[in-house]
């Protein structure tokens, strides 16, 4: 079999160690991928306002896909393109159904522009800052590329099938590991076709591609690409959906996997 011509990746909890950094020998991988001209394409939950730490590892081409494939994130330019959100109606009508069914339910929304939450929806302190507090529906200015929900005191599996049978086909439900969190992205947003846009735009195919993953949203990714790969610290549905295995995220688990597909140096 040929060998991809795409290295596409997730990053928290798959390219990203538990610290959010990445050795030495992953980037001199990566970076060894591309001076061979393997495209390295990071495929990932993030919102925009997230990606600027990662410049310093940014693929050659200076791009990554974001939102669960919502829009491409510039690093260069600073700024996402190719925007793929819901409407303002769109929203309107999910937040106001998801309210008559769960009363305590509250939301954020990511745009590209920020985020917007309201008050009631907790976040991490130390993702506060910068956050715009206000009702989503208020949200007219711009598409929203991911709707959050939250229900407080309420079990995951009770919570995602509640707001699975509201939303319906009107979104898609995607889980990438928060507790208690519900990630909803308009119909036909996935990791996958943004990565088969990419792929197809650069005249690749998809058993020309090579995937890493480790939670439920990468599973339509791992099964798109020829080889899709989870790492060990993987969600047992990934792990269950992926060709291959490797090892976990801390353990450099992507770079030692492309090291021997492409017969690259490796660690001792």
């Amino acid at each position: 079999m040929a060998l991809p011509r795409i290295v596409a990746t997730d990053l928290d909890g798959t390219l990203l160690r538990r610290d959010l950094t990445v050795s030495d020998f992953t980037r001199n991988v990566l970076q060894d991928l591309e001076r061979r001209g393997v495209q390295v394409v990071f495929v990932t939950a993030r919102p925009p306002r997230w990606m600027t730490p990662l410049a310093h590892i940014a693929p050659a081409h200076g791009r990554a896909i974001c939102l669960n494939g919502a829009c491409v994130w510039d690093f260069g330019a600073q700024q996402a393109t190719q925007v793929r959100g819901f409407t303002y109606d769109a929203v309107a009508g999910i937040v106001r159904d998801l309210r008559k069914r769960l009363p305590a339910v509250t939301f954020a929304a990511e745009r590209v522009s920020g985020a917007v939450r309201e008050a009631d929806f907790a976040v991490p302190s130390a993702l506060e800052h910068g956050i715009l507090i206000a009702s989503v529906e208020t949200m007219r200015d711009e598409p929203t590329g991911k709707l959050l929900a939250r229900s407080p005191g309420m079990e995951d599996d009770e919570f995602f099938t509640h707001v699975s049978e509201v939303v319906a086909d009107r979104a898609l439900l995607a889980y990438s590991g928060a507790h208690g969190l519900a990630e909803m992205t308009a119909p036909g947003v996935t990791k996958a076709a943004a990565l088969e846009r990419w792929a197809t735009s650069h005249g690749v195919s998809a058993h020309e591609v090579v995937a890493f993953g480790d939670m439920p949203n990468d599973i339509p990714m791992l099964r798109w690409a020829g080889l899709g790969v989870a790492v060990a610290n993987a969600h047992q549905d990934a792990q269950a959906h992926a060709d291959a295995h490797t090892t976990s995220n801390d353990d450099d688990g992507v770079a030692r996997f492309l090291a021997d597909l492409y017969n690259l140096p490796t660690r001792g």
